[in-house]
């Protein structure tokens, strides 16, 4: 009986100090990792809703005022904010624009863009592609990168401080009372320990600000963006899929828009704010001097892109018949593809990098530890 306490004792401990925090983390861990994943749908959810209203002929702002009375939490807080400044007279674009952060920078700019052209009809398609999700293989590398960093750098970290502090220099003063001789591998690491946690540290900065940038969103990066510098979008557009998904989207917007009949100078104007990319707002803007020195279209846009390939797309799209989008569309899906495979070859790239940085790391500590280990064992032996 007294066995059978003591085995419940022990097993409620058991559970309390290990089964209830992991249990924890793992919830918060995957509350997190489902932010953007959350914010995607809803996004969508309001796409289809506006689809559906539209589809109807029915009032789009009366439509948003009406979800907003069922109290549906799962749309989001940020909604019924939007619901409220349509209800008090603002249109959707203007709504969109006091809150910002509901949407997606790209898609809101492409729902106001759609306003101004008078049929938000033909800016779906386009927002879809904005939203549409990343592979599997990408994703789940990127939790794998979150997981690294949540839990083996800082452990890293704090075995090393603790090996520096307690362990090392203990054998250190037997290794020297015992006159033993010690690998130079062995010196070398424990001469450079404070190197290593550098290292990890590092490893450990680095991850966090991917989880951060991963799970915080566009709303998180736009904290660091600057009106002078825009350091934010020269990283995007420097980023080869990045750039490609932003080219696409570019790409797909001046086609909606000239498809529309808006004036060319206007949709190069409008597709460009709708990329939410300063960079490309600026040789947007490229362009549209180009066109205004009398420049044709197809020959203007060599100033957004500098491979020539868009040229060469626009130049086909001219001379096809079915309207530019759906002149566009093979090359669209080009581009997001090209996408997805540099994203996911770079994240497969840098995972296996840190697994094997870090397991490089172990490697020098255990054998150091070992080397010194070898090097009292022999010098205890050779006294005997």
């Amino acid at each position: 009986m007294a066995d059978f306490f003591q085995f419940a004792f022990a097993f409620f401990w058991y559970a309390v100090l290990i089964l209830l925090p992991g249990g924890l983390f793992s919830l918060l861990l995957h509350f997190l990792l489902s932010l953007p994943m959350r914010r995607r749908d809803r996004a969508l959810f309001f796409l289809d809703l506006l689809e559906t209203v539209l589809q109807r002929g029915q009032p789009v702002e009366q439509a948003i005022v009406s979800a907003a009375k069922n109290q549906d939490r799962t749309i989001g807080a940020r909604y019924f904010l939007v619901a409220a400044h349509v209800e008090n007279g603002h249109r959707l674009g203007e709504a969109l624009r006091k809150e910002p952060a509901f949407l997606p920078p790209q898609v809101n700019s492409m729902l106001r863009a759609g306003e101004k052209l008078g049929d938000l009809k033909k800016v779906f398609p386009a927002c879809r592609e904005v939203l549409r999700v990343a592979p599997d293989t990408v994703r789940t590398t990127m939790q794998y990168m979150v997981a690294i960093l949540l839990l083996f750098a800082p452990i890293a970290i704090w075995m090393i401080c603790l090996l520096s502090v307690f362990v090392i220099p203990k054998f250190k003063e037997v290794a020297a009372g015992m006159s033993s001789h010690v690998w130079p591998l062995t010196l070398f690491v424990f001469r450079h320990t404070l190197w290593l946690v550098a290292f990890e540290a590092v490893v450990f900065t680095g991850l966090l600000a991917v989880a951060a940038i991963y799970i915080g969103g566009p709303g998180f990066v736009r904290w660091f963006q600057f009106r002078r510098f825009p350091v934010v979008d020269l990283i995007a557009w420097r980023i080869p899929w990045k750039r490609k998904r932003l080219l696409r989207t570019f790409s797909a917007m001046l086609a909606v828009l000239l498809d529309g009949g808006v004036p060319e100078a206007e949709a190069v104007r409008l597709a460009g704010d709708c990329t939410a990319n300063e960079i490309s707002r600026r040789r947007a803007q490229r362009v549209i001097v180009e066109l205004e020195r009398g420049v044709k279209l197809d020959d203007a846009i060599r100033a957004f892109d500098d491979s020539g390939e868009f040229h060469w797309r626009l130049t086909n799209a001219t001379h096809a018949r079915g309207g530019f989008l759906r002149a566009l569309r093979g090359w669209h899906e080009s581009l997001d593809a090209k996408a997805f495979q540099q994203e996911e070859t770079t994240a497969h790239a840098v995972t296996s990098g840190l697994v094997i940085l870090n397991g490089a790391v172990v490697a020098l500590i255990a054998t150091a530890m070992f080397g010194i280990l070898i090097a009292i064992l022999n010098a205890t032996l050779s006294s005997m």
